[in-house]
């Protein structure tokens, strides 16, 4: 196990992504559309500028699928209420049920890796004693 945190966290992130993939594929997302629907899972309402810094999406390609996700009736688009220059966006009832169902899987797979690091460090600090 690599001691760098950048590392780390890359390895967390392909390993939940990996795990999700099977899941992904039979809703027809890709990981950034997963993205996009967790964010507006954990929080809805948000308008696309905040939508695109939870996501960790640059502004294009969050619009980009948003669209996508708005055309399979995932997402839907409203107008702010109370500043009409400005969209928000929540999960539709239907991309809430996919949410809920892929999130329940990644709370699953989140858990097996945390169990894992605590594998992983408590073996660090036991050779490290052993020195």
């Amino acid at each position: 196990m690599p001691s760098s945190l950048l590392l780390l966290l890359k390895q967390a992130e392909r390993r939940i992504e990996l795990g999700l993939q099977p899941l992904l594929d039979e809703f027809g997302l890709s990981v950034e559309q997963w993205r996009v629907m967790l964010a507006l899972h954990e929080e809805p309402g948000q308008p696309m500028s905040v939508l695109a810094e939870s996501a960790v999406l640059p502004p294009a390609s969050l619009t980009r699928h948003v669209d996508k996700l708005v055309e399979r009736g995932l997402v839907l688009r409203r107008i702010h209420p109370d500043d009409k220059r400005r969209i928000v966006t929540a999960l539709s009832p239907v991309g809430a049920t996919v949410a809920e169902r892929i999130a329940t899987a990644q709370r699953s797979l989140e858990a097996d890796l945390g169990d894992y690091f605590q594998m992983e460090i408590h073996e660090r600090s036991g050779s490290a004693t052993r020195r």
